[in-house]
């Protein structure tokens, strides 16, 4: 979502005439986009403005996720702070700033935009913002506010663009992606908690149970896009285990377009651990979840989020989250360690975990990772299966197969970045498989 959102940016500036640098010392512009899932990268913004400091011809924006807890400190370091959904802010202060007499674009609604996209061949495309859930560690709530799914019409549009103009891969975005759909359904809608609602709870302690599996949008929108014609992979971001329905399973297994790819958070294997994050369902449940997606689609590729060190998690609580990934056998798993936001609930408790800790419990999740990793890739091993080539280096060319699995193949002049190819594998690494062009 931040590069979906940093392409948007790109297109305001764009229709002002500026053009894009891939160095920093000769920018006259630099947009940040902030993420506050994890205070790390809030602090490498603050990083970042101390080497732009000093700098008077530079003008310094910032947008994305930004607490409000944290704008006091940043609002000096920055010539604008907005947000994102407010981006004819962005607008009139570069017509002001660089005083441009051009009457900017009316950018009333964002995602709206068609962008300069950052790749020729690859293209993030929202699907809606915002999050509901107030998983009691993430800040996305309190920085993008209430769920707003974009009208349907606007985003097949933009993908019938796009597959026109020879993309071959398209992700579909959203903080909680397949709940698409649900604040404009009327009978989710009379399901749903108020927001203020699950806010008071959160200062209270008292979090809602609110599984909704109300799928019918989503399932709706990519079946209307698998019937787009054309070559090309379409892949979604992120989904919820609440919100995974059986329906949902059964229509992803008969898409010609979407791989069998699903990335399924799991954040924590202890049940204790999994309610204290309000993350509405147990380790069982999730085993079960992972067992009908296996049914349906044999040869899935599994990827997941894990957080280690959450408050009070005991040793004990961690190795039921090892246990977890041994039985599942993740093909990819994205291990962070726990860093409390302001504002959210997890913050209000002690981050009783050591750092050293952290790190000791994320080296043996890696461990883990990589163990199934190679389980699962030797699997395909004596295999030929189509590969999208997306990188050069040397005498080496990389792509992603339809589970993005990164393939590595020899140079051929035949073969460009963006084509499809058959690839026989020959041998596997935990994070890599070889190959040679069928």
């Amino acid at each position: 979502m931040n590069y979906s959102d940093a392409e948007r940016v790109s297109t305001v500036l764009d229709s002002f005439g500026f053009q894009k640098t891939e160095k920093e010392t000769e920018a006259d512009i630099i947009c940040v986009i902030a993420c506050s899932v994890r205070q790390h990268a809030v602090d490498r913004i603050f990083g970042k403005v101390k080497k732009w400091q000093g700098k008077p011809r530079l003008t310094t924006i910032l947008s994305g996720c930004v607490l409000e807890k944290d704008q006091p400190k940043l609002v000096k370091a920055f010539d604008l702070i907005f947000e994102i959904k407010d981006i004819n802010k962005l607008a009139d202060f570069i017509k002001n700033k660089f005083k441009i007499e051009q009457k900017p674009e009316n950018y009333e609604e964002y995602l709206s935009i068609i962008p300069t996209y950052d790749s020729e061949f690859r293209a993030f495309v929202p699907i809606s913002t915002g999050c509901d859930n107030f998983c009691t560690y993430c800040a996305v709530p309190h920085t993008r506010g209430r769920e707003k799914s974009r009208p349907m019409s606007d985003i097949i549009n933009e993908i019938k663009n796009l597959i026109k103009n020879d993309y071959k891969e398209i992700t579909l975005l959203g903080q909680n992606v397949n709940s698409y759909g649900q604040d404009i359904s009327a009978s989710s809608r009379a399901m749903r908690v108020d927001l203020k609602g699950i806010a008071s709870r959160q200062k209270s302690g008292r979090l809602s149970q609110a599984p909704c599996n109300d799928n019918n949008h989503f399932i709706e929108l990519i079946q209307k896009i698998d019937k787009i014609p054309g070559h090309y992979h379409v892949y979604f971001y992120s989904n919820h285990p609440k919100d995974m329905s059986d329906e949902l399973i059964e229509a992803l297994s008969k898409l010609k377009h979407f791989p069998h790819y699903v990335h399924l958070p799991l954040q924590s294997g202890s049940n204790q651990i999994i309610q204290a994050m309000n993350r509405h369902y147990t380790k069982k449940q999730y085993l079960a979840l992972v067992k009908k997606i296996r049914q349906a689609m044999p040869d899935v590729t599994l990827t997941t989020d894990i957080i280690v060190g959450f408050p009070n998690e005991t040793k004990k609580q961690f190795e039921d989250t090892v246990k977890v990934m041994k039985k599942v056998k993740f093909d990819m798993a994205y291990i962070s360690q726990y860093s409390p936001r302001p504002g959210t609930v997890s913050a209000k408790i002690k981050d009783d975990i050591s750092k050293e800790e952290k790190q000791n419990r994320e080296k043996i999740l890696q461990k883990t990772l990589a163990d199934t990793a190679l389980e699962q890739n030797q699997k395909l091993v004596g295999k030929t299966i189509k590969v999208l080539i997306d990188e050069a280096k040397k005498d080496k060319l990389y792509g992603r197969t339809e589970g993005y699995k990164v393939v590595e193949i020899k140079k051929s002049p035949t073969i460009r970045i963006s084509d499809f190819v058959k690839v026989n594998i020959k041998s596997v690494t935990a994070w890599k498989l070889i190959g040679n062009i069928y």
